[in-house]
């Protein structure tokens, strides 16, 4: 892919994504093998007026060793230095940009309980500092480049070249870029049109959503009162907007964590914790999942179901039209960003307090009181289907068509 295209990304990346403010702290987490577009990013951000980068390298490679010859014990503790270094960050009101090339199943071969208990062990000494990000207090956000393996991954029928070439021209599209056009204002009219999506949701405050269609999902969500729509860009408490996931294609909601009710099933496989998850369902009774399956990998929902309480039940729900730029695509991407955004898709663990009416300013006890859901995980899995039907049910009864055949009507 050419150089023009690709600091023409990375300029979308930081301007309107982590929308990077003048003396500010950017945090780029980046894989060393993105070292090229990791550091195009940290000139677009010095241009735009950054005050510092700070770039948080990583390699899958070196992790797969880690889980394969440490001791699980080595692999579960978190350095001091590691959690003064994120309150820094914190304090002096950073921003943060990830950047994805995960290789969907790279870590198939680990132990998956050695696995999940380093994760969560670091997640659980993270927790604290989550809030920064789930409230949106900073800026944040993740956008993606192709590695070679994960190329390889979604076309497997071409050489390695031409497969990387093709998943840049896939990832591109979906992020609003071509040779000649002006990306920020792309997006800043897409970031519109969800807006007004969102608009229109909320005013029914829907007391719940009913969903069907022929994979045998037939689920009841309900969501929490005083709930907000949101999609697209969000806004920190100073009034900074930013993007964050690129792309985006979803309107989303909080439901309420004790009032899920039915049977759901994926329609597009989950790569979770580096194990491809495949033709899995819950079932949920007042919110809990009380029963689950997969033909591949169901050890990895049953790890990820075990971390806590909160893991059990929603903290998101999501509506996407079938007929989506990143859905018409017809690509299995086997990474969440991309595949999220082409299906109506729900998330076990936490929730996102900007879906509740003065939810960022809550505390999580107070999060919870309103219905909300807390976890250390927040796993995002694909329902949506081309015959899925949406139905919302006002508080008086009122039935509102919102999918037929998988798309709005609303």
């Amino acid at each position: 892919m050419e150089e023009a295209i690709i600091r023409k990304y990375a300029k979308l990346a930081v301007c309107s994504g982590a929308n990077v403010q003048k003396g500010q702290l950017l945090v780029i987490t980046a894989s060393v093998h993105d070292a090229a577009f990791a550091e195009y990013c940290a000139e677009e951000a010095y241009k735009a007026g950054a005050g510092k980068v700070a770039i948080r390298w990583n390699d899958d490679t070196v992790t797969h060793l880690a889980y394969q010859y440490e001791s699980q014990e080595s692999l579960c503790r978190v350095a001091d230095w590691e959690l003064a270094r994120k309150q820094d960050e914190i304090d002096q009101k950073a921003c943060y940009l990830y950047i994805d090339s995960e290789v969907p199943g790279f870590f198939k071969d680990i132990d998956a309980d050695k696995m999940q208990k380093a994760t969560m062990a670091r997640r659980k000494k993270m927790k604290p500092y989550q809030a920064y990000t789930m409230n949106n207090i900073g800026q944040w956000s993740i956008v993606a480049v192709p590695s070679p393996q994960w190329a390889l991954k979604v076309f497997p029928d071409k050489s390695e070249e031409q497969a990387q070439e093709a998943l840049w021209d896939a990832i591109l599209q979906s992020v609003r870029i071509n040779r000649t056009n002006d990306p920020q204002a792309e997006w800043e009219r897409h970031d519109r049109q969800l807006a007004e999506h969102c608009r229109l949701l909320n005013s029914y405050q829907f007391d719940y959503l009913h969903f069907t269609n022929g994979l045998g999902t037939d689920l009841k969500v309900h969501l929490v009162k005083d709930h907000i729509w949101a999609g697209g860009g969000s806004t920190t408490p100073s009034g900074v907007f930013f993007n964050p996931n690129m792309p985006t294609e979803e309107c989303f909601c909080m439901p309420d964590r004790d009032h899920v009710d039915g049977t759901v099933y994926a329609s597009k496989p989950l790569s979770l914790s580096g194990k491809v998850v495949e033709n899995f369902w819950f079932t949920f009774k007042d919110g809990r999942v009380v029963d689950y399956g997969a033909e591949k990998e169901k050890e990895a929902l049953a790890n990820m179901l075990s971390t806590d309480e909160g893991s059990k039940h929603l903290g998101e729900v999501a509506l996407i039209s079938y007929d989506s730029p990143i859905s018409n695509m017809n690509i299995m991407f086997f990474n969440t960003l991309f595949d999220e955004n082409a299906s109506c898709h729900l998330a076990l663990g936490a929730c996102y307090p900007e879906n509740l009416e003065g939810g960022p300013d809550m505390t999580e006890e107070e999060v919870l009181a309103h219905g909300g859901n807390s976890s250390v995980n927040h796993v995002d899995f694909m329902f949506g289907t081309q015959d899925m039907d949406v139905t919302g049910v006002t508080f008086d009864g009122r039935r509102v068509p919102i999918f037929r055949a998988g798309n709005f009507v609303i």
